[in-house]
């Protein structure tokens, strides 16, 4: 079974570059699997599920990526990145005060990552989008939320310094070593 290893960020981090960075250099990687909820949520009708049913939009990621996670044991890669892990569900959660059941939680505790590296939001790549509605101030709380909720299920979160692509990825495996 692979080493699984979370990079996660709140908006503007660099994370899907760098996880894209990391796949070109033919890392196996978990891609996030928000984007597309929100975009079959749109063509719905529904134009910000997480703000509009915080809860359902949450559930649906949970299952999503435990389903990701599952998907690991037959992979025969010795390190596997994940775009975002399980912790961030009730991270986000977290950051809007939103209720979610006890099955969040057990979900994330029983379901562990070998690795949680987090990316600060870097104002320089900061930018709006039609999935991203956060200002740059609420990616700094996001961030906050990430670290403590990673912290609070026991994970050592090692933050990943700015700079070009090469280095943030070589940084990640030179951690990977330790």
């Amino acid at each position: 079974m692979p080493k699984k290893i979370v990079i996660t960020g709140g908006p503007s981090s660099g994370k899907t570059t760098l996880i894209s960075y990391l796949e070109n250099k033919g890392h196996q990687c978990m891609h996030e699997i928000s984007r597309d909820i929100i975009i079959e949520a749109q063509k719905q009708g529904i134009e910000q599920l997480f703000l509009t049913d915080p809860l359902l939009f949450s559930q649906k990621l949970l299952e999503g990526r435990l389903k990701q996670f599952r998907e690991t044991k037959n992979l025969e890669k010795t390190i596997l990145f994940f775009d975002r892990g399980l912790p961030d569900i009730t991270a986000y959660m977290d950051f809007t005060a939103s209720y979610y059941p006890e099955v969040f939680t057990k979900t994330c505790q029983n379901n562990r990552y070998d690795f949680v590296f987090l990316l600060p939001p870097w104002r320089a790549i900061y930018q709006q989008d039609n999935e991203r509605y956060e200002t740059f101030e609420e990616a700094e709380k996001i961030h906050h939320f990430l670290l403590k909720s990673y912290k609070e299920y026991g994970y050592n979160v090692i933050e990943v310094p700015f700079g070009k692509l090469e280095n943030r990825m070589q940084f990640i495996l030179n951690n990977l070593e330790n």
